[in-house]
């Protein structure tokens, strides 16, 4: 039993192998891509709404709406990321229920990668909020004693980013692999069930915890316009 979807080769191209994990983000992407596309083709305001375009709104309105709960940065492209970010791992998990079909958040390779899109993200919201002596200025509270422990915080976000959404997701597909073969009827249905509600849940913390990081780089300035 493959523990990982790095393990399992799909196809070769020119001698270059391609493994489940890289496979199943292309068909990630290309459903999302795909999916908005030809949802949001008529998307002008003569066009009346029809049920496809409602439920996306629906799904934006609710991330902007969790955002503006935890952040007060009007940047919309924290909408933009933090989206993009939970629609992945939602429909890289949602697809469990296909036969055959191994999500890539299943591999700890994709998990670092969306870890260190945070880990990236916040620097760059940080010092487009607060400028860039502002934000390295944070690293140095309340005192320069604490500058080593504040960058080992900051490591330490995107390790337990990582490590959380790999460890929850792969535990779920090897058990789900076990009872199928224990019984391999019934057991399979309500194991791709409860799959796919951690999947979501995980996907919602993923995207929580990210922009609790993002707002709390930018929290400073937000407090300093209020004052003003």
């Amino acid at each position: 039993m493959n523990l990982t979807p790095d393990d399992i080769i799909v196809f070769s191209v020119g001698g270059v192998a391609l493994n489940a994990t890289i496979v199943s983000t292309w068909i990630v992407m290309a459903l999302l891509t795909g999916g908005s596309m030809l949802i949001t083709r008529n998307l002008r305001p003569e066009v009346p709404p029809d049920r496809w375009r409602t439920t996306l709104e629906t799904i934006v309105l609710t991330i902007q709406g969790q955002i503006d709960e935890i952040s007060a940065l009007p940047d919309r492209r924290l909408l933009y990321f933090v989206g993009t970010l939970f629609l992945f791992i939602v429909m890289s998990n949602a697809l469990m229920v296909v036969p055959g079909y191994r999500p890539p958040t299943a591999s700890l390779s994709t998990t670092v990668a969306l870890a260190l899109l945070v880990l990236l993200a916040v620097p760059i919201f940080g010092i487009g909020s607060r400028g860039v002596r502002g934000y390295l200025r944070s690293y140095l509270e309340p005192n320069i004693i604490m500058l080593p422990f504040n960058i080992i915080g900051e490591a330490s976000r995107g390790i337990s980013l990582a490590v959380r959404l790999y460890g929850n997701v792969m535990s779920g597909a090897v058990i789900a692999a076990i009872l199928l073969g224990i019984a391999p009827i019934f057991f399979p249905v309500v194991m791709d069930m409860l799959g796919l509600l951690t999947g979501v849940i995980q996907a919602y913390i993923f995207a929580i915890l990210a922009t609790v990081y993002i707002s709390s780089a930018t929290a400073a300035s937000q407090v300093a316009k209020e004052q003003s």
